[in-house]
């Protein structure tokens, strides 16, 4: 976008620390020395700002310091519209929204209900915002301040009609007598009214290729037209996009117009190591561990939970274009550990620990989030696919404790033949009689004391016998939340 601004406009970047109370008249205002800044001006600068001063920019952004951060900051120093362009479930919608903290926490316009929107008090762009400082006297020329937190809106594309976002003929106004030439007749729409913020456009593909063609006209020449009537204003708005790349990239579902007035793509993904998908997660739940039926989360509980959101992202019977949320493992971490809750209140048993049996409960929270690929999945239902998931992610992280600790001394334990009843409901005392002496290896082998805390050991016992049947060592047999495991077999 071309710079429109006049050239009274200071391009100093120090920020302006403004009288309290804040100005109430143009003549005030500029008193004050505020300076008029175009949104991109002012998010650059005030991003510079935190960037110099070491603020933390993206709070509760989790894994895309090296890889989406570094993007963004360099498309608003650039001054782009952007579209992220991702999954469900990577933090699209966050990150947009976070871009408003970079806006001034308040902002000056004209103080007239004639006016439609919040227009510069020193370049307005209304007509009625200009007939108002031309007659008045700046000392007779009301202000008031716009919060940050309203300076920014957002829309989800399906459904969403041209006079929504831009605006339409008000009949209401042809009625009472206004002209369809004049200004007045106008009803206008999001855009317009989010002149001086941010507007973002959720599931752009899904937008209608008529408000499309409008979005792009704002894009190149920051005006609109409304049922012909040419609205030359200097629309000065932020845009911002989000779109699955399955359907952006589709022939067809969004103009090559549009797409190449757009400034910046920002590809997101999902969590690329484990821990930091299990970070994200206990920061998104918000789970209060403490309290009068506090939780432990074993660590090897917290890796199964996102190593079946991981195997899930890479099963040939998920729909991999559709993605698999984050919200996936945030729902599921909920459903382990309420699981657990319950039954150390039922149970009167402190704490709480979640243990494999609590992971049957996660159809609730899991099927509904999960698309099956109707090419891969060869009629299997959601659930025998999850499953499958379960079992296979359990798998990969009993493996790595098995070569991270060697649990030969743990595997003796089970090595005598026994058969082994198992359940989200059985009292972790119960677990004390399946082995009478806790090898001293459990301490160091689970990163939480197995020898002390009978919760904690029932919750290490069904993760060794879940990992002995899943490396097909063991037997299983499950029967109405109950799971035995036939030892017998095993050498």
């Amino acid at each position: 976008m071309p710079d429109r601004l006049p050239d009274s406009r200071s391009a100093s970047p120090q920020p302006l620390v403004l009288p309290h109370p804040l100005p109430a008249t143009l003549k005030a205002l500029r008193a004050s020395g505020w300076r008029s800044r175009s949104v991109k001006d002012e998010v650059r600068e005030n991003f510079l700002q935190k960037l110099a001063d070491g603020t933390e920019l993206f709070p509760g952004i989790v894994g895309y310091d090296d890889t989406v951060i570094p993007e963004i900051n360099i498309s608003l120093v650039a001054g782009h519209d952007m579209l992220f362009l991702g999954e469900k479930g990577q933090a699209k919608s966050r990150l947009m929204r976070l871009l408003a903290g970079f806006l001034d926490a308040h902002l000056p316009y004209l103080d007239d209900p004639a006016i439609p929107f919040h227009d510069d008090p020193y370049r307005p762009i209304s007509r009625a915002g200009k007939r108002l400082v031309a007659e008045r006297d700046e000392a007779d020329v009301p202000i008031a301040w716009w919060p940050r937190e309203e300076r920014y809106a957002e829309r989800l594309a399906p459904g969403t009609k041209f006079a929504d976002i831009i605006g339409e003929i008000d009949p209401a106004k042809l009625a009472g007598g206004t002209s369809m030439s004049s200004e007045e007749a106008l009803h206008f729409g999001l855009i317009p009214r989010l002149h001086r913020g941010i507007f973002a456009m959720n599931e752009l593909p899904e937008l209608d290729e008529l408000v499309q063609v409008g979005m792009f006209n704002i894009l190149e020449e920051r005006d609109v037209q409304i049922r012909g009537y040419p609205v030359k204003f200097d629309i000065d708005v932020m845009l911002l996009f989000s779109a699955n790349p399955s359907t952006y990239n589709r022939s067809g579902k969004v103009i090559p117009q549009l797409k190449d007035r757009i400034g910046a793509v920002i590809h997101t993904h999902y969590p690329r190591e484990r821990a930091l998908g299990i970070q994200m997660v206990e920061q998104e739940a918000g789970i209060e561990a403490g309290g009068p039926w506090p939780v432990v989360v074993p660590p090897f509980m917290k890796e199964i939970l996102e190593q079946i959101t991981i195997c899930a992202r890479k099963s040939k019977h998920i729909d991999q274009q559709s993605g698999v949320s984050a919200r996936f493992s945030i729902a599921n971490y909920k459903t382990l550990v309420a699981s657990a809750r319950q039954r150390a209140v039922r149970l009167g048993e402190r704490p709480a620990v979640p243990r494999i049996s609590d992971l049957g409960h996660l159809y609730a929270s899991s099927l509904g989030k999960l698309e099956l690929d109707l090419m891969g999945s060869h009629q299997m239902t959601e659930r025998q696919v999850l499953d499958g998931v379960i079992a296979e992610a359990i798998g990969i992280v009993f493996e790595e404790y098995v070569e991270k600790h060697s649990l030969d001394a743990i595997a003796k334990v089970f090595a005598e033949g026994m058969k082994i009843e198992v359940g989200d409901m059985v009292p972790s005392t119960a677990y004390e009689q399946i082995v009478a002496d806790v090898p001293q290896i459990w301490e160091k082998a689970f990163e939480v004391n197995a020898s002390r805390d009978p919760a904690v050991r029932a919750s290490c016992i069904e993760f060794i016998l879940a990992g002995l049947y899943a490396a097909e060592r063991v037997s299983r047999v499950q029967t109405h939340g109950h799971t035995i495991y036939d030892t017998r077999g095993f050498r």
